[in-house]
């Protein structure tokens, strides 16, 4: 079975859209796209050189992909180890609107997109990752075909943009597999699906009736 897996930069109350530039997402009328310029460093630099190092193929939403493919293609693949892996990974790009891709190495999935997911994950192959893509990932998570979340959070609050665990997020539990922190303050997690929420209470019990009873009985034999 393959992996899936989620990299996303996140803002303390869960905001990702837009981290790269003020012009990457400005629906909804974002005002603070780039919101990741400020805090990246040689640390995390060497964090998504570690997480990209390996064989991965992509599964991207239609937006993501037009970003990438307008600028990864055209980076020096020499100079820059992410830009090789992301321009020899496979893309996988879900969208309704997409006719033909251009970039090379990619395919359109524009049916059921969970269907083709799960046959994704059942296939031979690399693990895939999932960059961007928000509303990709609300249908991955409501559909539970996420098994691991490597995130960045970012030591900032937005109050509005599009957020990662928004209307797909079900109720899950994560078990934490690696963490840090860079210079900058900036969280990096990476947590892995592990079964359901766990829940309890901390209010006082309330004692049976019987135990009542065997309390009193106690009392006076006392």
């Amino acid at each position: 079975m393959r992996k899936l897996v989620v990299l996303s930069f996140i803002t303390l109350d869960g905001v990702m859209q837009a981290p790269g530039g003020p012009e990457e997402d400005p629906t909804g009328g974002f005002e603070y796209g780039g919101w990741v310029a400020g805090y990246f460093d040689d640390f995390l630099g060497g964090v998504m050189d570690k997480q990209m190092n390996r064989p991965f193929d992509l599964l991207l939403g239609r937006r993501t992909y037009e970003i990438f493919a307008a600028h990864w293609p055209y980076v020096n693949t020499n100079d820059d180890p992410i830009a090789a892996g992301i321009n020899k990974a496979k893309k996988y790009v879900a969208s309704k609107t997409l006719i033909k891709l251009d970039w090379e190495n990619s395919e359109l999935i524009n049916g059921d997109v969970a269907d083709r997911v799960k046959k994704l994950k059942e296939s031979d192959g690399p693990e895939i990752q999932v960059h961007g893509s928000g509303g990709l990932i609300q249908t991955l998570l409501k559909q539970d075909l996420v098994d691991e979340l490597r995130l960045k959070i970012f030591p900032i609050t937005l109050g509005a943009g599009k957020r990662l665990f928004a209307g797909g997020t079900i109720p899950a539990g994560f078990k934490l597999l690696e963490s840090g922190a860079s210079p900058f303050g900036v969280i990096v997690a990476t947590y892995e699906r592990a079964g359901k929420v766990r829940t309890g209470s901390f209010a006082p019990e309330v004692p049976s009736g019987a135990e009542l009873a065997r309390r009193k009985r106690l009392k006076e034999e006392e």
